[in-house]
């Protein structure tokens, strides 16, 4: 853990925290924390900055927080064809991580009905593993999912609310190469990424219309992990390298 982070409602009225889980164990077994230490916090989709130690027992630790700083805003919304439970559980908290505001995981024509039966579609399994990947990136942001079971439903009644970025990018091996994709470096872009069967004709025709362009990192078809954070990253460097030539 890079930042630890709590609920608002964690915050006792004498303005401390008091921390008995994993998250003191974490101070106290491998920061080595005592009191009069400073850590780096955060409150979750709050702001962040260091709390100070109070008081530790064998099993907790109670901080008292300064925080006054907004860390890096999230900048890709995702929509993510339903992949296979053990690859799901292994992608959430490497997508909070990342960068990612919200998250649509939906139905698509080569996707198993029977992973939305998954433990991990269940807000108990993947919050924990979201506010993982937040503690690992530092941020505190925590990203918003949607599960829509049903594609057609999502697409013509919820796509265009929930994710109205002008910049919409369809992932699609072999189509178009980063160099030809201009992104914008203050708002948020849209990736559909789909099954590792890939999208149907149908679907990729139904995104085009709703101004997807196709995007690509080449000829070979990647497992969803791997396409996910091998897209994701290789965007936000296009999009960081146009925020460094001030564009």
């Amino acid at each position: 853990m890079n930042r630890i982070l709590w609920e608002e409602s964690e915050i006792l009225s004498d303005g401390s925290v008091l921390l008995s889980d994993k998250r003191a164990a974490h101070i106290l077994n491998v920061l080595h924390g005592t009191p009069g230490q400073a850590i780096q916090t955060g409150t979750i989709n709050g702001l962040a900055g260091r709390s100070t130690i109070v008081e530790t027992t064998a099993q907790s630790v109670r901080l008292l927080p300064c925080h006054d700083t907004r860390t890096a805003a999230p900048w890709l919304d995702l929509i993510l064809a339903c992949p296979r439970p053990k690859v799901l559980k292994r992608l959430w908290a490497q997508l909070a991580a990342l960068g990612v505001r919200r998250i649509a995981v939906i139905h698509a024509g080569k996707v198993e009905k029977f992973y939305f039966s998954s433990q991990w579609l269940s807000p108990d399994a993947y919050h924990p593993l979201l506010l993982e990947g937040l503690q690992q990136a530092g941020t505190t942001d925590m990203p918003e999912v949607f599960v829509r079971p049903l594609f057609k439903p999502f697409f013509e009644d919820e796509l265009d609310s929930l994710f109205p970025a002008d910049t919409r990018l369809l992932a699609h091996p072999a189509t178009m190469s980063s160099q030809a994709i201009e992104l914008p470096s203050d708002t948020p872009v849209t990736l559909a990424i789909g099954p590792e069967g890939g999208w149907t004709d149908y679907e990729l025709r139904l995104f085009q219309e709703k101004g997807f362009r196709f995007f690509s990192l080449g000829s070979r078809t990647l497992r969803t992990d791997t396409a996910c954070i091998a897209l994701i990253s290789v965007l936000d460097w296009i999009r960081s390298r146009k925020k460094e030539d001030g564009q």
